[in-house]
């Protein structure tokens, strides 16, 4: 992988590749798409089923009437999935999105939509005040009855900001934390320190300002048999990657990569315990306070494959349980999407393995891994429009329970089993029963992406054992082409659908082409793309 001491001529060939691949691929690309337009209306049956929904609307089931919802990110898996998926429940949506480099987003096709607005992107300058007045105008023009905001991690913040003024200004609800406990969960230290207040277990974590407090803490690391990995408290797409254990090998080589670090009081850094253990990720859709939808997955530092635990496993129920116990220690009004990384640890004593669940990080927005509640799309639309319910005195009202959803989508909500029967973990108290369990999802497929399958499974492995690389060896190629036709075969493209095709061609055909020919033009150097955030995890590097 290219970094940021790579000769730039590396980078400059390493886009035109893309770009070239891109146009050998265009063609059959191409056939793909008139194809899906051939065969959708006799393999898909999304339309037929969303036109029977909204004639319910004036038929047998009058208490349904269609939403308007705004879905920002839908130039992202996320986004575009929630897009989807309150069109097929039924609801007029209305998407919208930055476009860098000035390269149409692949959201920006999507049949799901009525309509697509660009939106002007935050900056330092001007701060998020045009992107709050465009969120604005948008919410008065085509009169929103909820904003999901699907946002980056360059804008998370931001979306808190919109969320207070937006509900202000007008009738809208927003699925969107507020400034302060966007900020709050958003940065590495404040949270683990949130988590710590409200009681929850947290790995090992120190807050450092400066590599005197870094070797500080390492100097004790013999003794107490520790290691760490550091984070950068803000945004950084250099280091988000850099996962090096420390101490290192040597006191010389940990000095130096310390050294390289740019640390200061300006720009704290943490420095986290190291757990060797496995790693999960969560998604939970939170109403009023309540857990309405929730999924956890194994996770990784690059995660391109999604599958689904079990809702009813152990693991799964745990994560369930942190998630609800956060939501309601923090005694707020929440209402927004809440995404955890957990590391297991494992400890074996007299007593057998014990397993601890320790969040290291929050994300206050949509995970991609919403795409695992594929097919309880009429139930995930339910859950989010309990933020139209009205509250008294703080007392969320009984809703209606055909309210937003058609008669003939009740038999594909799913719930998970009874909070009684979750087990204990890291000693909570055992739950109340909830009214209402959160939705789960019920046999998702696994997703992939196939833009990054084909270069990491085919081409790039294809191209360093024709080199005769040392690294490569001919079972390890034969297992990545086996890897490959698994998911091809088996899995769901993250983007791809029968009855919505051209996002998927845009995206792999426009967009990404688009955005290498600009990082040629501009200069600019990148490490790596993550397909399925599209434009979000483009980590650029230095030049």
């Amino acid at each position: 992988m290219l970094d940021a001491r790579s000769p730039y001529r590396l980078h400059f060939a390493q886009n035109v590749s893309l770009i070239t691949l891109s146009l050998l691929f265009l063609p059959l690309s191409t056939i793909l798409l008139f194809a899906s337009y051939v065969l959708r209306p006799f393999l898909s049956n999304e339309d037929a089923a969303r036109k029977r929904i909204r004639r319910s609307a004036s038929g047998r089931n009058p208490s349904f009437r269609p939403k308007t919802i705004l879905v920002t990110g839908v130039g992202m898996t996320k986004g575009l999935f929630l897009a989807r998926a309150f069109y097929k429940a039924g609801h007029n949506v209305i998407g919208a999105d930055f476009e860098p480099s000035g390269v149409p987003v692949c959201g920006r096709f999507s049949k799901a939509l009525r309509r697509f607005y660009r939106l002007p992107k935050p900056n330092e300058t001007a701060g998020a005040a045009y992107y709050i007045d465009g969120l604005l105008h948008i919410v008065r023009e085509e009169k929103v009855d909820l904003w999901v905001s699907c946002s980056g991690v360059a804008s998370a913040v931001e979306d808190g900001q919109a969320k207070e003024v937006l509900e202000r200004r007008s009738d809208v609800r927003c699925i969107q934390f507020d400034v302060l406990t966007t900020q709050m969960l958003h940065e590495k230290d404040t949270f683990i320190a949130q988590t710590q207040r409200l009681g929850l277990p947290v790995p090992e974590t120190h807050n450092v300002t400066s590599r005197a407090a870094v070797h500080k803490v390492l100097h004790e690391s013999p003794r107490t048999k520790k290691q760490y990995i550091m984070k950068s408290v803000g945004m950084d797409d250099v280091s988000r990657g850099d996962m090096t254990v420390l101490p290192k090998r040597t006191v010389s080589e940990t000095y130096n990569h310390v050294s390289a670090i740019p640390i200061s009081g300006k720009k704290p850094w943490v420095l986290q315990q190291f757990i060797k253990g496995r790693e999960y990720c969560t998604h939970a859709l939170v109403v009023n306070n309540e857990v309405k939808a929730f999924v956890a997955c194994p996770s990784s530092e690059l995660l391109m494959h999604y599958e689904a635990l079990p809702s009813d496993s152990a693991l799964s129920r745990a994560m369930l349980r942190f998630t609800e116990e956060f939501v309601r220690r923090s005694r707020d009004n929440m209402t927004g999407h809440l995404s955890f990384d957990f590391l297991i640890e494992e400890a074996v004593s007299e007593k057998g393995a014990q397993m601890a669940l320790l969040p290291i990080e929050c994300n206050p927005r949509a995970h991609t891994a919403v795409v695992l509640f594929h097919g309880q799309e009429n139930a995930l639309a339910h859950a989010y429009l309990a933020a139209l319910t009205p509250q008294i005195n703080g007392v969320r009202e009984p809703p209606n329970p055909n309210h937003g959803i058609p008669d003939d989508a009740n038999s594909v909500i799913s719930a998970p089993p009874s909070s009684q029967s979750r087990p204990n973990i890291n000693g909570y108290a055992p739950p109340s029963p909830s009214p209402a369990a959160p939705v789960t999802p019920a046999n998702p497929p696994r997703y992939y992406w196939l833009g990054h399958d084909l270069v990491a499974f085919l081409l790039l492995p294809s191209l360093t054992l024709l080199l005769l690389h040392r690294q490569t060896t001919l079972s390890a190629f034969l297992h990545n082409c086996t890897s490959f036709l698994e998911h091809a075969l088996l899995w769901r493209d993250g983007t791809f659908e029968l009855w919505d095709p051209l996002p998927a061609w845009w995206l792999y055909c426009v967009y990404w082409p688009g955005q290498f020919l600009a990082a040629l033009l501009r200069g600019r150097r990148w490490s790596r793309v993550n397909v399925s955030t599209f434009y979000d995890m483009i980590q650029r590097l230095p030049a």
